[in-house]
């Protein structure tokens, strides 16, 4: 029963990091219309969480291993919950982007200590594999949900809600965690963090993520993309050489990438990442676009995509990976998601619901589910219990940085032609990448859980 209530509290909590990457999309014309938003200022509602939450998360997941799983969890959690209620009662511009990127702070604290606890709480086998594809079930189904749930909550109550319907979830995750949680160990005196290292990895990742988001919108020759993106890339690499030769205690310990599983994994993470992530705004464009859906129809045209990858990667998912090895499962289900997505490329003005949007779904999102387990099984294995943290947000960190890198290539690649063909220009070149994905898993160590 506390193994259950655990799992609970810290799918919750993911639940709502990536829930709130969406929720305000719909949203976004009232909240300029209501505070007066002027030009580009809007774009930074969502920016603001998602520069913040990408630059904080290898911070985020080495604080867990030095300072407690429980404690940082809770203070993620405390840091979300009131960035969400600040927001929430904004009545200027400046002031929901500042809430916002204090959303940002919180969910990067927040989001790897869900998986550290998981980890660290489940040992390898059935159990852990079983918390592991909920943790990524549930963390799918916030992508989706957030853009129903968003289109729902404006339209009937108001854009406000969107940011206060976290106050009373994370109140109450706060209380249930308090109690559930196993303390931390006492380790004694904590060690330092790196300092130097968190502001390298920090102020490289968020350069790297701005460069990308400008190159969506200016292109990639743009001097603002260029001048972010070549900085970024230095301080990441300065980073890994202060790493290697000056910490003590790394922010990343570089050992961690000559274990095979992680450093295999996390390139599938990544390019999993490129696909998957931006798969769902070339959707929601299509929706609407190419289909002529209502923000809230879209929202409810999304519920098969959510059911069936929640229904396989936590129902099916476990049960194969005892039966299977992990690599079969990985290449499997990344050639069925190209599969839908080449079927996806198809949609047309003409196409209904059934065979342009139900049918790939179909297809796409069992691959998805079968994938995504195996994925995140790998990269969290063999991992010192010490160094827990830092894989998780390393995972986090690569998942977020290729969804950016993916969204923006996508974008320019498809700027010059029409939407219902640049659509599927964009779904012919995810499911390439997801063909790169199963070629990728037979590098990967065998893994198969014991009964």
């Amino acid at each position: 029963m506390r193994a259950t209530a655990l799992l609970a509290v810290v799918c919750a909590a993911q639940f709502m990091v990536v829930l709130d990457v969406s929720v305000v999309n719909v949203a976004l014309p009232s909240m300029g219309a209501a505070l007066g938003f002027t030009g580009t200022g809007l774009g930074w509602v969502v920016n603001a969480y998602a520069l913040v939450f990408a630059g904080l998360l290898l911070v985020g997941g080495r604080l867990a291993d030095l300072y407690g799983h429980k404690r940082v969890f809770l203070i993620g959690l405390a840091l979300f919950t009131v960035a969400s209620l600040v927001g929430g009662l904004a009545t200027a511009p400046g002031w929901l982007i500042a809430a916002r990127a204090g959303q940002g702070v919180g969910a990067a604290v927040l989001a790897p200590a869900t998986l550290t606890i998981l980890t660290t709480s489940f040992s390898v086998g059935p159990r852990r594999t079983k918390a592991l594809a909920l943790w990524t079930a549930i963390g799918l189904a916030g992508g989706t949900a957030g853009n129903l749930l968003g289109g729902v909550l404006t339209e009937f109550l108001t854009w406000r809600a969107t940011l206060l319907i976290n106050v009373p979830v994370g109140v109450l995750g706060l209380i249930l965690a308090v109690w559930i949680l196993a303390p931390d160990a006492t380790k004694g005196p904590p060690a330092r963090l790196d300092v130097p290292g968190a502001l390298l990895a920090t102020s490289g990742l968020a350069a790297l993520a701005y460069g990308v988001g400008e190159a969506a919108t200016r292109g990639w020759s743009a001097l603002v993309t260029l001048a972010a993106i070549t900085t970024g890339t230095g301080l990441l690499m300065t980073f890994v050489a202060v790493e290697a030769r000056y910490a003590r205690m790394p922010l990343i310990p570089l050992s961690l990438l000559r274990i095979r599983s992680v450093a295999v994994g996390n390139v599938a993470m990544l390019l999993a990442g490129a696909c998957l992530n931006p798969m769902w705004f070339f959707l929601t464009l299509s929706m609407q676009h190419v289909l002529g859906y209502t923000p809230l129809q879209t929202g409810l045209a999304f519920l098969p995509h959510t059911l069936i990858t929640i229904a396989v990667g936590t129902r099916v998912t476990p049960r194969l990976m005892r039966l299977v090895d992990g690599r079969v499962l990985i290449s499997t289900g990344a050639l069925l998601a190209a599969a839908g997505f080449g079927w996806q490329a198809q949609l047309g003005t003409d196409s209904d619901y059934l065979t342009g949007i139900l049918g790939p779904a179909v297809i796409f999102s069992v691959g998805a589910g079968l994938l995504n387990t195996p994925i995140t099984a790998a990269v969290t294995a063999g991992v010192p219990t010490g160094d827990a943290g830092a894989a998780s947000g390393l995972m986090n960190s690569t998942k977020q940085v290729g969804a950016a890198l993916g969204l923006a290539a996508l974008i320019t690649a498809t700027a010059t032609v029409g939407a219902a063909e640049g659509y599927g220009r964009a779904f012919w070149l995810i499911a390439a990448a997801m063909v790169g994905v199963a070629a990728i898993a037979p590098a990967l160590p065998a893994h198969r859980d014991s009964a």
